[in-house]
């Protein structure tokens, strides 16, 4: 799989770790920033990462805060964007298969490395059940539609 990741300064090191985790296991990771812990703007890297996914239809997006809440909200702000905040890989797996999420969001003062890692490899053993799920995925796309 093939994601574009990115995060606000305080998910650095969760961040870190998930690009190097995820390239361990065999993925394409672009890692749009930022670099340091120097204060930045969470919605200046959810734009980042959802213009990529929009871009890239096969990608998919990891955005990381102190909890993950600003970059899911500031996310899912972009039509064609669904970004779902997990906290376990119960909620990834259902985000990928009832939501057709395409951005994951989780926050490094939520979850630790081992969470991570179990949501990660979740959301990459998930895929989009489709079927009574479809209507309700199109109807959250007519929101941001109008």
């Amino acid at each position: 799989m093939k994601f574009y990741i990115a995060t606000d300064h305080a998910g650095i090191d969760l961040k870190n770790y998930t690009v190097e985790l995820l390239k361990e296991k065999g993925h394409d990771v672009i890692d749009l920033g930022p670099f340091s812990k120097e204060r930045v703007d969470y919605p200046d890297y959810a734009v980042k990462v959802a213009q990529s996914v929009l871009a890239d239809s096969l990608a998919h997006g990891i955005l990381i805060c102190g909890s993950g809440i600003g970059m899911s909200m500031a996310a899912n702000r972009h039509s064609g964007i669904r970004a779902a905040l997990c906290h376990d890989a119960y909620t990834a797996t259902v985000a990928r298969g009832h939501n057709d999420a395409n951005v994951l969001c989780f926050g490094e003062r939520i979850i630790g490395k081992g969470v991570a890692e179990s949501v990660l490899d979740a959301w990459i053993a998930g895929s989009f059940e489709g079927g009574r799920h479809c209507g309700r995925v199109e109807k959250i796309e007519a929101i941001t539609a109008k």
